[in-house]
Formats: structure tokens, C-alpha cells, sequence
């Protein structure tokens, strides 16, 4: 399996719905609500200016997205990693935060939120990614844990 990643243009901003649909689904069912599911073109072409995105390339196929905002003085806050179901479990996540740590090589601080409730990201984060739980806040209905990873 070969991963490459592309900066997202608002031309992309359907593909990118279509991933964060197909990612986010069942977080929406299940809390009904969730930020990254049914999007509008709009607001996505917003958040691509806004939010710089990587698509996430499996053999040539679109499988996923990490969008990282860059807080200026070294902090960035990962404001989504998904891929898509039949493609989770393969690694490639693991291999994009690897990939975000490489490529911004200022970094000193790394933030992320997840809900308090999803055990697999929350491993994920902890156990393959290396960050650490700074505490928990509540977002919406959902409660959420808050990751910090500094060097």
C-alpha cells in the first residue's frame, strides 16, 4: 500500500464531503450531531481556506483527510483525521500523523479533541500515535477528550 498525500483546493470540496460522510457517519447516528458530517460545498470550501487539508492517497484512491490548523509559535491543532470505513485498521492513520509530524517541522505542541466515549480513537491516540489525555471539555451534546503531545 503506497500513501501519498495532496493539499486539498476548493475544487475538491465535493470529494472531501464524500470522505468526511462516509468517515463520520456513524458518529452522526449515534450522537446526533457531528461537525464533520453533512457539509455543505460551501462550508467546506470555507474550511479548506481556512484549514489547510491533506487528502489522503491509497494506491491512487482518495481514502482519507487530516486537516491541521497551525496556531502560529510552533502549536498546531489536528482538527480531523478520518478514512474511510474499508480502509481503517490498515495503518494509514498512524501513517498520517507520522506524515503531519514530519512535514511540519515546528512543531512543539500538538493539540486534538475526540469523544470521550470512542475507547478505539482514544487508543489510537495514546497507544500508536503517542499523545497524551490533557483532560476532557464538553462539545455540543458530546463529551470529549482533549490530546496534547509536546517535544
Amino acid at each position: 500500500m503506497s500513501l501519498k498525500y495532496i493539499k486539498a483546493k476548493k475544487e475538491d470540496a465535493d470529494m472531501l464531503i464524500e470522505i468526511y460522510n462516509a468517515s463520520f457517519y456513524d458518529d452522526y447516528i449515534k450522537y446526533g450531531e457531528c461537525p464533520a458530517y453533512g457539509r455543505t460545498r460551501e462550508s467546506m470550501e470555507a474550511s479548506i481556506e481556512k484549514f489547510p487539508k491533506l487528502i489522503i492517497y491509497s494506491d491512487d484512491i482518495p481514502v482519507g483527510v487530516i486537516s491541521i490548523a497551525n496556531r502560529g509559535k510552533g502549536e498546531y491543532y489536528l482538527g480531523c483525521l478520518c478514512v474511510i470505513p474499508q480502509y481503517q485498521s490498515k495503518g494509514i492513520g498512524t501513517q498520517a500523523v507520522k506524515y503531519m509530524l514530519d512535514y511540519y517541522t515546528d512543531w512543539r505542541k500538538v493539540t486534538l479533541i475526540t469523544p470521550a466515549d470512542k475507547k478505539e480513537n482514544i487508543n489510537f491516540y495514546i497507544k500508536r500515535c503517542g499523545f497524551m489525555i490533557d483532560g476532557t471539555d464538553i462539545d455540543g451534546n458530546v463529551k470529549v477528550v482533549r490530546f496534547l503531545m509536546e517535544r
